[in-house]
């Protein structure tokens, strides 16, 4: 679907009649909003910036009302600009032509479920055959615990609370009176039922009372007003995009190690040892963007905690993957040892988890001094670094419900209820800003010395893509008379799961080309036994490469060693 320029009613208006342009004016934004994140090496390097897009006119994509594409691409730029800056540092000072493909950047967007194995996406319910069963207390692949995780209407009509059983299901279902298997219910509609005919027994004020003694990651669903009005509301809204912190400014400058990549076109994270502690899609998310880059990116899990099996497709690309338990001495003692090497650790905890473990940014300082170089640590969750909220758990669309994106996307629909977006978008806009901040972390590193502390969060992404605006009206009409009906039948209680599939029924009939196979790469997978699909990036810099060393793996696939890492030739040639 490609849109006309709209009058300002129902949204902010679309001042140019290209998505490039409207990129450019969100561009110009986001580096205001920023502020002093950015240093003017980075900022220097925004004026060769050029988006391309294969189609004329002002394509609309998704079934949604927020400018997903254009924020995403946007903050590619970012991303791509830092990336520049390092490139100058490491091989010489020069322009870099930079180019964002905004195709590329909307397919980013859903990547979780345009990626396969084998040939089988995420909706295949064959796909299972491939992966490695990491859901180990059975909170995804049974219906009913599945949808412990939904968003349902409470006692008060009109009031909405998104339940969250996050990975383990029976403690959130039991909150709600309800036992944590089933066996009987296997109908969605169902589950659904029962599910909300027990949440309905609650106001949204007592679940919210028992959903913080049960230390639960629900929420009450609010609009983005009234989000606004809460104390971490009007906290967050002030906050720039992304932060990063000096931790320290005693280590020295650290020039880059000399450039191992096969490749006539170098990367300009050849070399970079990154240990990624997260899990799910954003925290991920960074970490495959930063492999993407060409850093060598270890993934450590715990083979005691559970992890959705598919998201691994997508979010291990590139990187090595490790299962150590940091509760067990040899674990940590080899775990340190991998910490005493790296240069960046990504956190995808909440506040304080890893403090806990001893693995904090302030801890791995005291662990990893005398060794003559800062390190980079960024942290990834779900409400942000500082408030009221910051030490409540949640998940994408925790943040989307409490933001006030899922009040919007149900009015977009013409609904008078909220109903969660499509896609896991959120998580990978978040990704992409923490990528911006683990890049300028390097820069300044390199550059001035010291340690950084980068912070992003899924309600900043949602803060920020809020503040871009939404499409007009009369855009939001035509969605709802170009995209399938089946979509706009969907309400508050159908699952992510649910709106997805219906998006990428309706995106397929009216965006083929989103699903070109120029879009994406397939190489074989040892580790998966099998060939993977997965979403080229969307960024292109004048004189480098960037893509993936190597492919995707299931998590614990690797010995937790950093020597011996392999190069693909399948993926050095993609």
């Amino acid at each position: 679907m490609t849109v006309p320029v709209a009058p300002p009613s129902g949204g902010r208006r679309l001042v140019d009649k290209s998505i490039t342009g409207e990129t450019s004016r969100i561009l110009a934004e986001i580096l205001r909003l920023a502020g002093e994140q950015l240093p003017r090496e980075i900022l220097c390097h925004v004026p060769d910036v050029t988006f391309t897009s294969a189609v004329a006119g002002y394509p609309v994509y998704f079934p949604c009302p927020f400018k997903e594409t254009e924020t995403t691409s946007a903050l590619k730029a970012v991303e791509a600009c830092a990336a520049a800056a390092i490139a100058g540092l490491r091989y010489r000072e020069r322009r870099r032509k930079i180019e964002v493909d905004t195709e590329r950047a909307t397919c980013f967007l859903f990547a979780t479920y345009l990626s396969a194995v084998d040939g089988m996406d995420k909706q295949d319910p064959n796909v299972w055959s491939r992966l490695k069963d990491t859901d180990l207390l059975k909170a995804q692949s049974i219906l009913y615990r599945r949808l412990s995780a939904n968003l349902y209407e409470t006692r008060e009509p009109g009031e909405y609370f998104y339940l969250h059983g996050s990975l383990e299901a029976t403690t959130a279902l039991n909150m709600v009176g309800l036992e944590g298997h089933r066996p009987d219910l296997t109908d969605y509609r169902e589950c659904i039922d029962v599910i909300e005919e027990h949440v309905r027994r609650f106001s949204a004020k007592e679940l919210e009372k028992m959903n913080a003694e049960n230390r639960q990651a629900g929420v009450t669903c609010l609009t983005w007003e009234q989000f606004q009005r809460t104390g971490h509301g009007a906290m967050l809204v002030k906050q720039p995009p992304w932060l990063l912190d000096t931790l320290e400014d005693s280590s020295p400058p650290v020039p880059f190690s000399e450039a191992r990549d096969p490749s006539a076109r170098p990367q300009v994270l050849a070399g970079v040892k990154v240990v990624e502690l997260c899990r799910i899609i954003a925290g991920p998310v960074i970490g495959r963007t930063l492999a993407e880059y060409g850093a060598d990116v270890m993934k450590v899990t715990s083979p005691n905690l559970s992890d959705v099996p598919f998201f691994q497709v997508d979010g291990n690309m590139g990187k090595h993957a490790v299962d150590l338990n940091l509760s067990d001495p040899a674990n940590r003692r080899t775990f340190e040892g991998l910490l005493r090497e790296a240069d960046v650790v990504l956190d995808g905890y909440r506040p304080g988890a890893l403090d806990r473990l001893g693995y904090g940014p302030q801890q791995i300082i005291e662990l990893t001094k005398g060794r003559g170089k800062g390190i980079v640590y960024i942290s990834e969750d779900c409400f942000g670094h500082q408030g009221e909220w910051a030490n409540r758990p949640g998940w994408q669309q925790i943040a989307d419900s409490v933001t006030g994106i899922a009040w919007a996307q149900g009015a977009a629909m013409g609904l008078n209820e909220p109903v969660v977006p499509p896609f896991p978008m959120s998580d990978y806009g978040t990704g992409c800003m923490g990528a911006i901040a683990a890049l300028t972390g390097l820069f300044k590193r390199a550059k001035y010395g010291g340690s950084y502390h980068g912070k992003v969060s899924l309600a900043q992404y949602d803060v920020l893509l809020l503040r871009m605006g939404l499409y007009p009206a009369d855009v939001q009409a035509l969605q709802r008379a170009t995209h399938d009906s089946a979509f706009y039948e969907l309400r508050h209680h159908d699952s992510v799961e649910e709106v997805s599939r219906r998006a990428m029924n309706s995106m397929k009939r009216l965006h083929p080309q989103l699903f070109d196979p120029k879009y994406c790469h397939e190489a074989p997978s040892p580790a998966f036994k099998a060939p993977v699909r997965y979403v080229r990036s969307a960024v292109r810099i004048d004189g480098l490469r960037n893509g993936f060393c190597r492919s995707s793996r299931p998590n614990g696939s690797d010995r937790p060693t950093w020597d011996g890492w392999e190069t693909e030739e399948a993926f050095v040639d993609a």
